[in-house]
């Protein structure tokens, strides 16, 4: 069962309105998306790259920028280690063009999903070593790599590490002590005497800040670090961060000029899905270019989705995009069967009692772990790992929920496992098998989750009558555009209505249309998206319902209409 809660935040709507020329509603908006202040809600709806905070504030940025600009000078080899998801084969990109234009002797490693593993390993040290690397910069990872550091670092390496993830850490005696690496230079927000003001930035955005700082000691002008823009701004969407502050800025700005990109790999992406000549979105990113940048890493290599970014003719991009789209479908195809069977587990078993969901699939490509464990969040409303059978032990990911803070419960399980790291709301790890069992129930156990906590919550903006929503208002709300993590889409809720000529639509009878008529008299288009059988039985056994929605203008065959996008329905 959905519960069904109205955002209650107080602030004089009318004054905001009329300060800004908008409507008190989307005053009301951007009051729910907690953006609280004039100069703040200035930034919001207005605010510019040149607002975002300088690279220099970042800690160890100025360290990082001199070890760099003396061993490009001094043609010492570097080697940039990244990662295979979107972010870091964005960092790795923002970084190998900026480094190699700036005249460095660089090369990448990305490591193999299967062979590799995430981030960096002592292989990878000794392979640096026996290819004569005096450098290493690392992209998207290293901050949990201490070992591995210290390593290269009595081979005489230099190592900067560039990473956002949480820091590792233990909590002794009730202190809590973090884990820095031995690097020479660590550039990471979250580091807890780091002053920059944005913590939660993609690793991409992190690389950007540093080639922002090189190009100053090198005198390029800040027009020349813009042209990393467009894959900073794809990265925070397909990282999942909170589009609130500098990272809104950047996707707002990121998305305008992607249309027009001057990078023809990523030109012939947006050919290649079909998105040339059209507006891109965030939602463009996540569930379509997005996808297709991260199967090279989960079903291949992520080389091939860097040596599109890297492509320097449109033939060569044309064929690595069209490659990349059609191992994206092969994808889906995996991840509809793996889900099939994680949901077959968690139903035909006990784990279906479990608060912490810990599903091991032997036979799952382990890349789609990430994306099965976000399919059970969604469906169950519960944090849900995946695990699966590498070469070497088991491997898995996590998907969380907003009440659960998935990388401080690895911690209290971390005698378990063999590695693990990530964020509040996802995570990676790996363990031997004989320990899933003890790993599923120790989760369980210290697990603190009340039932309040695990129902699904339809959180509503506004109860506004749906007459209300004119196109001035559609258009307004725009203005709140990019949507995603931490700047939802508005959803808008009325009562008492009755449907009218409703049709069910689509190859899998998946799409209703009606009319909703309000107790004024108003009559308005709306459309559910969904299983529509189910949605017209239940509408026509009622005089009337309740709905939440979202207002938009309908283009079809050149005539556009209001409708309403029904979302839920009781």
């Amino acid at each position: 069962m959905e519960k069904w809660v109205v955002t209650a935040k107080r602030a004089d709507f009318q004054e905001i309105g009329k300060t800004f020329g908008i409507d008190p509603v989307i005053a009301r908006l951007i009051r729910n998306r907690d953006v609280e202040g004039l100069e703040n809600i200035r930034t919001y709806l207005h605010g510019t790259i040149e607002e975002l905070p300088s690279p220099w504030r970042l800690k160890d940025m100025e360290k990082a920028a001199d070890i760099l600009t003396e061993k490009i000078r001094g043609k010492k080899k570097i080697r940039i280690i990244g990662d295979y998801d979107i972010d870091g084969v964005t960092s790795t990109y923002i970084l190998i063009k900026s480094l190699r234009c700036l005249g460095a002797e660089a090369d990448t490693y990305i490591p193999d999903r299967i062979t590799d593993g995430y981030g960096m390993h002592k292989q990878l040290i000794l392979q640096a070593e026996a290819d004569g690397i005096d450098t290493i910069v690392t992209c998207d990872n290293g901050i949990a790599a201490s070992g591995e550091i210290a390593l290269a670092k009595a081979k005489g390496m230099t190592v900067i590490v560039t990473d956002h993830h949480e820091i590792p850490y233990e909590d002794k005696e009730g202190k809590r002590i973090f884990k820095i690496p031995p690097a020479d230079a660590v550039i990471n927000p979250k580091q807890p005497d780091c002053p920059y003001p944005s913590k939660n930035i993609c690793g991409a955005v992190v690389a950007w800040k540093l080639v922002w700082a090189l190009y100053e000691k090198f005198g390029l002008s800040k027009s020349s670090a813009l042209e990393f823009l467009e894959f900073a701004a794809i990265a925070t969407v397909g990282d999942v961060m909170d589009l609130q502050g500098e990272n809104r800025i950047i996707v707002k700005e990121g998305l305008r000029h992607l249309p027009n990109t001057s990078n023809p790999g990523l030109r012939a992406l947006i050919r290649a899905n079909g998105l040339e000549g059209g507006r891109i979105s965030a939602y463009h990113i996540g569930f379509v270019l997005g996808p297709c940048i991260n199967a090279s890493g989960r079903l291949d290599t992520a080389s091939r989705s860097l040596a599109l970014f890297l492509a320097g003719d449109a033939d060569t991009a044309a064929r690595l995009a069209g490659d990349l789209t059609a191992l994206n479908q092969s994808r889906k195809a995996l991840t509809e069967q793996g889900k099939e069977k994680a949901v077959t587990l968690v139903e035909t078993t006990d784990m279906g009692n479990d608060r912490v969901l810990v599903v091991y699939l032997p036979e799952c490509h382990e890349s789609l772990a990430g994306i099965i464990a976000g399919r059970l969040r969604e469906k169950y409303n519960k944090p849900a790992f995946v695990l699966t059978k590498g070469e070497e032990g088991v491997k898995g990911s996590g998907r969380s929920i907003e009440a659960y803070f998935m990388y401080e419960e690895l911690v209290k399980c971390a005698d378990l496992l063999e590695k693990f790291g990530g964020h509040p709301m996802a995570a990676g790890l790996s363990l031997k098998e004989e320990n899933i069992e003890h790993f599923r129930r120790r989760l369980n156990e210290n697990c603190t989750l009340t039932e309040d906590d695990l129902t699904p919550k339809v959180v509503i903006d506004v109860p506004m009558p749906l007459a209300y929503a004119d196109r001035n208002l559609v258009e307004q709300i725009s203005l709140l555009e990019p949507f995603g993590k931490g700047n939802t889409k508005p959803l808008f809720a009325e009562k008492g209505l009755r449907v009218l000529g409703l049709r069910i639509f689509g190859k899998n009878h998946n799409v209703a249309k009606m009319q909703l008529l309000d107790a004024r008299g108003n009559v308005t288009d709306a459309v559910y998206f969904g299983e529509a059988e189910e949605f017209k039985a239940f509408a026509d056994g009622k005089e009337s319902i309740s709905v939440t929605y979202y207002p938009e203008i309908n283009s079809y065959q050149g005539r556009e209409t209001l409708q309403a996008v029904i979302r839920n329905y009781c």
